[in-house]
């Protein structure tokens, strides 16, 4: 029951109009508008249709006609042209004349925002309603009933916005972890490397130095020869020597005897 008090709207009938076609359009409008209305099983967009067409019929030989204008309003939202019938009803609210028709305005004007879930318009509508008409209960129910389904939306858009921010988070941290990953791995890349030239570097000097103690040691027995010549010609001078020696002793040694000869022969 409330569902249906929430959509219902208020309906203006035509009054006799002045013509003859005048009061044939809006008679036909009015009966396509009702059969619309019966089967509430359904919505019956096409009957809603007709009622449009025969409205704005009515409208072209009479286009001040509020009371038409505003059935032609109500025929555009019961199509689901909500769009369509709030431009309508806003039109209707701000050239009615009475403060009555003012209200039913924008009471229907709400509505037409409502079914959009334009929900911060419906409720600006509904209370220049009641501004207007403060007693009306079915634009107080509207009101009550749009400020519970912001009140909802806004609780669902800020868990929304709090999962975002975690998954936000979730995906800094996953970033953070990556990102120590990639470095922890190019720092141990780095240190292998490092290592990797380190090792080369002392396997490149421990080459140096065992070529240097092979080109040593292949060097020592050289002058280990060199050393043996030398001493052989030392010592081959030595043994010349000696033998010069020898020979001054031997000749001394016979001048003296010489000598002593001649001394005792005198």
């Amino acid at each position: 029951m409330k569902r249906y008090l929430l959509l219902n709207l208020v309906l203006f009938t035509a009054f006799v109009a002045q013509a003859q076609s005048e009061r044939k359009f809006v008679r036909e409008g009015n009966k396509m508008y009702e059969a619309g209305l019966k089967d509430t099983a359904k919505l019956d967009t096409v009957s809603f249709g007709k009622a449009e067409v025969a409205y704005r019929r009515a409208l072209e030989l009479k286009p001040d006609d509020k009371q038409w204008q505003f059935n032609l309003a109500d025929a555009l939202y019961k199509q689901k042209k909500a769009d369509e019938s709030a431009k309508e009803f806003e039109n209707i609210a701000e050239k009615a004349p009475l403060p009555a028709d003012k209200a039913k305005a924008f009471h229907n004007m709400g509505n037409s925002f409502l079914v959009q879930k334009k929900l911060d318009e419906s409720i600006a509508t509904y209370k220049k309603a009641l501004r207007i008409a403060p007693n009306d209960p079915q634009t107080k129910y509207n009101l009550a009933y749009a400020m519970k389904m912001k009140k909802e939306d806004d609780k669902k858009k800020q868990q929304n916005k709090d999962k975002d921010k975690d998954k936000d988070k979730d995906k800094k941290d996953k970033d953070k972890d990556k990102n120590k990953d990639q470095n922890k791995d190019q720092n141990k890349d780095q240190n292998k490397d490092q290592n990797k030239d380190q090792n080369k570097d002392q396997d490149k000097k421990n080459q140096d130095q065992n070529k240097d103690q092979q080109k040593d040691q292949q060097q020592q027995p050289q002058q280990n020869k060199i050393s043996k010549q030398n001493a052989e010609q030392m010592l081959q001078a030595l043994e010349n020597d000696e033998k010069q020696t020898q020979e001054k002793v031997k000749k001394a040694q016979a001048l003296k005897a010489e000598k002593r000869n001649v001394e005792k022969n005198w």
